[in-house]
């Protein structure tokens, strides 16, 4: 989002590495997220500001396309919404069972924030639920 510092940021770097001798390849990826925490839109300040009001869902309704996926995860079920939103869709690979996940939640000290850390820590609860599975190494011999 070029307007406005509250948006998610995903950064991922691939990494490859070759051992000559075995002629062993061996692939990864490393996904960092950061992202945007949900807001009432009370106390998001949109107002009558319809661009920070839309800003504002379309954080929210991401989050819980986040939410939804992580459901369906703990669940084991069949169909993964993977595509219910972008940032789903861009965090599928590490989060279809092959890698590990490491979430961190930041929470505001305040009590006027004590409605939205609740929140948080509700959240961060139902991603500890989930099991991705056991990490798997990509390993390709090339002779």
């Amino acid at each position: 989002n070029s307007q406005s510092s509250r948006s998610h940021s995903v950064f991922v770097l691939r990494l490859r590495g070759y051992n000559e001798e075995s002629g062993a390849e061996v692939q990864g990826a490393l996904n960092l997220c950061d992202l945007a925490g949900s807001e009432r839109l009370d106390r998001s300040g949109a107002g009558s500001d319809a661009t920070r009001l839309r800003e504002t869902q379309s954080i929210n309704k991401s989050l819980s396309c986040l939410g939804d996926v992580f459901g369906a995860l703990a669940q084991k079920s069949s169909h993964i919404p993977f595509r219910n939103s972008k940032l789903t869709y861009l965090l599928q690979d590490c989060l279809s069972g092959d890698g590990k996940a490491l979430m961190f939640v930041n929470l505001s000290p305040t009590y006027a924030s004590s409605s939205e850390s609740l929140c948080s820590l509700r959240f961060a609860q139902r991603v500890n639920q989930v099991e991705l599975g056991k990490a798997t190494k990509h390993i390709q011999y090339k002779r």
